[in-house]
């Protein structure tokens, strides 16, 4: 179980910071257009594998604790809108937005590592309790890192840093996923009776992220065109993750 953790764990964090700085070699017109796929995507993934996998199977591990998980879940909810406002974490897909434009590179990458971490910490919780739910997790984790991994590269690269180091700081910020990882599996499994708390808090993020930072990104085109994108590629998503669960059922 372990080795499947590692290996989820570097694919999420390493695995998509490289995908990212390949892909910053594509024409920016060409990028915008495949992020917005990507972030269409990545919520799909996000909000099924919360309400799906992550959420149903907290509650069962529980001994159907329902109220005090959906506690958790909404504590975790208040709890990474507050780390928003600190701006401690932050998910953008452009150059510039908001809050980055006046962050320096140190704090785009603290927030990274940070960000990443929580993640290892949410494939561990994940595999513990079910080997296809740490499946179903770790792909909407690889999904959404992507688009923000290559916001956080554009950032750094606007902020004057050369590709090199770009890449450089941000692969360090992303190895912070693998420790944590290791630590949560072996840390949860000691106290497996918290297991099911630190899903449903690791859903709330879930759906923080895919409905506070992803979804407004695709409000910023407007049209059938575009709406029939992203729709289909948000439905494209859920359906995957369907279809995990399925193949669960009949294996």
């Amino acid at each position: 179980m372990i080795f499947w953790v590692i290996l989820f764990s570097i694919l999420g964090s390493v695995g998509a910071i490289i995908i990212a700085f390949g892909f910053l070699s594509i024409k920016k017109r060409s990028q915008k257009g495949l992020v917005s796929c990507l972030v269409s995507f990545a919520i799909g993934t996000l909000l099924a594998a919360a309400s799906l996998g992550m959420i149903p199977t907290a509650i069962i591990n529980s001994g159907n604790q329902i109220q005090l998980v959906m506690s958790f879940f909404l504590g975790g909810i208040l709890f990474f809108f507050i780390l928003e406002k600190l701006v401690i974490w932050r998910h953008c897909h452009e150059d510039s937005c908001e809050v980055t434009e006046s962050a320096a590179g140190p704090i785009i990458l603290i927030g990274d590592a940070f960000h990443n971490f929580v993640d290892g910490i949410v494939i561990a919780a994940s595999f513990l309790l079910d080997p296809f739910v740490g499946i179903v997790v770790s792909i909407s984790v690889i999904a959404h890192e992507i688009p923000q991994e290559i916001g956080d590269l554009a950032i750094l690269i606007d902020k004057d840093y050369t590709k090199k180091k770009a890449f450089i700081y941000n692969t360090l910020s992303g190895l912070s996923t693998i420790p944590a990882a290791i630590i949560g599996y072996f840390i949860l499994d000691i106290l497996s009776l918290a297991i099911p708390y630190v899903l449903a808090i690791s859903a709330s993020s879930f759906i923080y992220i895919a409905l506070s930072d992803l979804t407004p990104e695709l409000h910023k085109k407007v049209g059938f065109k575009y709406s029939l994108r992203q729709i289909t590629l948000i439905l494209a998503g859920i359906g995957i993750m369907i279809l995990i669960f399925l193949w669960k059922s009949l294996i």
